[in-house]
This record gives structure tokens, C-alpha cells and sequence, in this order.
């Protein structure tokens, strides 16, 4: 019913298109701060109050038991190289995830690795921190699993390029300023672990209880941001 009411558009389209639109709400909030940041990984990025306002996550936002940040910040981000290079990867990624584990499963890898990035993190006392850079991790740690469990020539080459490219941008990470590490690697185990849970299309047939779960984490984001919107606007 979901993919006939969205047609063409898929998991990885609506989740561009979403981060993309929250991205420009960020620098609309405050656009004389927009250009007040110099460097590289700094150009058009919005100032910290609007990324706090719209749901930025880290140790200051558990402090003040806004928990539903865990999920927005995933949507989040802090600049133009960092949403594009975020979204270049989901886009390669995303698909062959959602090819080998089906839809309903890569939402709930997206969203559960995402989740337990920032829970790590924020755990590990990271102050401020946004971006689907966990959930990518995530996305790398499922086809880490798909590929190592399913064996023969196909599997053991998506394991070692999944492995490969997951150790590449994680030490590369720590060389690049303002890298949550701690978020990557959550995420990559929350991704492992729900892969193995969830099991991939030809181990374990889709059933109605991930169905279900996958809706409901879509019904949450929506609450989530229905949060946001009513703490901006009242």
C-alpha cells in the first residue's frame, strides 16, 4: 500500500528530498548567521541555535530529557559538504540494502543504527551532534553481515568491499574536524545487529511484524517533528 501510494519515489528519494528541505528551513532560520562561519566544512552551515531548535541531539539535549532528538538529528545537518556528502553515500548505498533486505528492513536498519549512533555518542558525552552519517555506518554494517552470512563469490565480495569501505571512512574520520567517530561506530553496530536480527530477504521472508515496525518508525518521525514544529511555532 505505501509504495503504491508513493509511485516512483522510493526510501532513498524521500529521504534526500526531506533532509534537503530541512536543510534549507535550518539556514531560513537565521540567514544573516549563514555566512558569518569561514572554512570549508563550515560554508553555508547553519548556526546552532537553528539546528537546536529544529532538533539537534547530544549530551545537552539528554540532559534536558528531549529524547525525540535521537531521531531528528538524523535528518540534520551541520553544512553543505556534510549534507552532500552524506546523501552521495546514501544514495549508493541505500538501494542495494533495501535490494537484498526489502524495504521495511532497510527503514528499520536506517533508523535503529541512527538511533544507537547518537545514543553512543551522546553516552560517551558528545555535547552537539546531527547527521545520517550513523545511519550510513548502519547501512555499510548490514551489507557487512548480508555479505559474511550469505558467503559464496557474491557474498564475500560485498563483505569485503562493505568492510573495506565502513574501516576506510571511519579512519579517515578521525583526520577530518568535527567528525562524530563515536556515532559511526554505534551506528555501524546497531546496523550489524539489526541485519542479524531482521535476517535478508532470502534467509527470512518479509512478515507483517516488520511491516508494522517499519510504518511505526515512519509514524514516529512524523510525531517527532510535529514536536519540533510545536516548539518553534508556540
Amino acid at each position: 500500500m505505501l509504495s503504491n501510494f508513493l509511485g516512483q519515489y522510493g526510501f532513498t528519494e524521500i529521504f534526500m528530498a526531506f533532509c534537503i528541505t530541512l536543510y534549507i528551513i535550518s539556514l531560513l532560520l537565521n540567514p544573516k548567521a549563514v555566512f558569518q562561519a569561514m572554512g570549508l566544512f563550515s560554508f553555508l552551515s547553519p548556526n546552532m541555535q537553528s539546528l537546536d531548535a529544529l532538533g539537534m541531539t547530544g549530551a545537552y539535549a539528554m540532559k534536558q530529557g528531549r529524547w525525540w532528538t535521537l531521531l531528528t538529528a538524523i535528518f540534520l545537518h551541520g553544512g553543505l559538504l556534510h549534507i552532500y556528502f552524506n546523501l552521495s553515500s546514501i544514495r549508493q548505498l541505500a538501494p542495494a540494502v533495501e535490494e537484498f533486505f526489502g524495504t521495511p528492513r532497510l527503514i528499520l536498519i536506517f533508523m535503529v543504527s541512527g538511533v544507537l549512533g547518537f545514543v553512543f555518542s551522546n553516552w560517551l558525552g558528545i555535547q552537539f551532534t546531527v547527521g545520517a552519517s550513523g545511519s550510513l555506518f548502519g547501512l555499510l554494517g548490514a551489507l557487512v553481515y548480508y555479505g559474511r552470512d550469505r558467503g559464496g563469490a557474491f557474498g564475500t565480495a560485498i563483505f569485503k568491499q562493505s568492510w573495506q569501505g565502513a574501516l576506510v571512512n571511519l579512519l579517515l574520520g578521525f583526520f577530518l574536524p568535527i567528525v562524530n567517530n563515536w556515532a559511526h561506530i554505534g551506528g555501524f553496530i546497531g546496523g550489524y545487529l539489526t541485519a542479524m536480527l531482521l535476517g535478508y530477504t532470502e534467509k527470512r521472508r518479509e512478515n507483517l511484524a516488520m511491516q508494522i515496525s517499519a510504518l511505526s518508525s515512519v509514524g514516529l518521525i512524523i510525531l517527532v517533528f510535529g514536536i519540533v514544529a510545536w516548539r518553534i511555532l508556540f
